[in-house]
């Protein structure tokens, strides 16, 4: 009996020891097979990086001189509203109409309602104008 059970532990031992070589040859092949593929992928890379210098080369450069003329320069774009006045405006707008629904006093109620609104609104905008630069 005892003969069997070391023969049974000397058939794990072995097999486990296969095991781990097999693992680790597998990790190997897996890792070269990944390198492989990035190669492939850096090569496919360069050589789109290759041709687009080559059409950035060919490009060409069009000036037009336009005559002088005595005629007046072209209007300057208008300029638009910041997010800040367009809070601004629109808050006091809310606060005012706000303010004079839920107040007893609708004059007072609006007043403190729209200078309220506006300055939330004026915040509110900074913050937009803020994260869109």
């Amino acid at each position: 009996m005892k003969a069997l059970y070391l023969l049974l532990l000397a058939v794990v031992v072995i097999s486990c020891k296969d095991q781990r070589k097999m693992d680790s040859q597998a990790v190997k092949e897996k890792t070269i097979d990944s390198m492989k593929v990035e190669i492939e992928k850096q090569k496919v890379i360069d050589s789109m990086q290759v041709e687009m210098a080559k059409v950035e080369s060919q490009k060409e450069v069009v000036i037009v001189q336009q005559p002088s003329t005595s005629a007046p320069a072209a209007t300057a774009k208008k300029k638009a509203w910041s997010n800040t006045a367009k809070g601004a405006v629109i808050g006091a707008g809310v606060g005012a109409a706000t303010g004079a629904i839920i107040s007893k006093k609708k004059g007072q109620g609006a007043i403190i309602g729209g200078l309220a609104g506006a300055g939330v609104g004026a915040g509110t905008g900074a913050i937009i104008d803020g994260s869109k630069k």
